[in-house]
């Protein structure tokens, strides 16, 4: 499947800049691009790459001014990266057709409804009572437990567990692994010195248009509900913690702990591995860096690094400080070495 810059240009609204009869079959990093490949500049620390990319096409910026020639056909676009999204979106769906149909041996309960363009893979288990929506999409392995809800247009991937209860938003994509409702971490210390379980008897609930990625898991409440909020895009191996909440299109990368009943806000940036502790607030538009820790209540619009995490400007200041250490202690060795020769 071919496409030229011009047929790119007038599919996103971009302009083209250069051969407009180049065509192209595949995608590639800049880098590492081929005649046939398309491309894609966002990140200026890339941009020496372009002058010497074999791509047959290169998405830039609408104000990219090259320094030098450019081999490779330019097509002008407000937003590189969302551009190329959605042209790789398009054309997954043309290379990959969706299946529907229920394939043996799957179980799905008496009495459940599969409506148009549902898919039960094989050895994939719904539960009595749960509800799914159009053109989902259950791939082998996966359980979806008696009373769950799934909107319409969402993916369960295989060896997903969707405990009994919960819901799924529409247009939710849960990649291979995930363990939405499980038990929560509670157990209350007894005389004895042993523990005993409190039950878990909340849910969790994921609103429309999120994606939870590989072996991440999200334990249900033990009352009420763990919520995460529309448009929340959670990476592989995050534990989300009973009670907790994430709110609106909040991205957060892999092995980030989120401690039970901490409120982290909506359009949030999260490093990997970043710990919350307990029962805090995390503020809206909040930019979090790589292994933090997050100990108390952060502020909305907050730019935080390091554990305790501090401000993104005290925690370079201190990275610098920490740096001449070693030569801060041989001049102090030297002069007091010189103050006991005079002596």
């Amino acid at each position: 499947m071919e496409f030229t810059a011009r047929q790119i240009a007038a599919l996103v609204g971009g302009k083209v800049d250069g051969n407009p009869d180049v065509a192209v079959s595949s995608f590639a990093k800049i880098e590492e691009a081929t005649p046939g490949d398309l491309t894609f500049l966002a990140n200026p620390k890339y941009t020496h790459y372009i002058y010497n990319t074999k791509a047959g096409i290169v998405l830039v910026r609408e104000d990219f001014e090259p320094t030098e020639s450019v081999g490779a056909t330019m097509i002008r676009v407000s937003d590189p990266y969302a551009v190329l999204s959605v042209l790789m979106e398009n054309v997954s769906m043309a290379l990959n057709p969706q299946p529907s149909g229920v394939e043996q041996p799957s179980y799905v309960a008496e009495g459940v409804k599969l409506p148009e363009g549902v898919y039960i893979g094989a050895f994939a288990y719904v539960g009595s009572g749960a509800v799914l929506g159009r053109n989902v999409k259950i791939y082998p392995q996966a359980y979806v437990g008696p009373g769950v809800t799934v909107g319409d247009d969402s993916i369960i991937y295989p060896g997903v567990k969707i405990y009994q209860g919960c819901r799924i938003g529409r247009r939710c994509i849960l990649q291979a692994g995930a363990v939405i409702g499980s038990d929560g971490f509670g157990f209350a210390p007894m005389p004895d010195g042993s523990y005993n379980k409190i039950p878990q008897m909340g849910i969790v609930e994921l609103e429309d248009d999120v994606e939870v990625g590989a072996n991440t898991t999200i334990d249900r409440a033990t009352m009420g509900r763990t919520l995460i909020r529309r448009g929340t895009k959670l990476d592989n191996l995050i534990q989300a913690a009973h009670n907790s909440t994430v709110g609106e299109h909040t991205v957060i990368a892999a092995q980030t702990g989120i401690a039970g009943s901490t409120s982290i806000g909506s359009h949030c940036m999260i490093g990997g591995q970043v710990g919350f502790a307990g029962h805090i607030r995390v503020g809206d538009r909040v930019s979090i860096g790589a292994q933090s820790g997050i100990p108390n209540n952060v502020p909305d619009g907050a730019r935080l690094m390091g554990y305790p995490a501090v401000s993104d400007r005290d925690f370079a200041r201190h990275t610098v400080y920490i740096k001449r250490l070693a030569d801060l202690f041989s001049r102090v060795d030297r002069i007091e070495k010189s103050n006991k020769s005079e002596k």
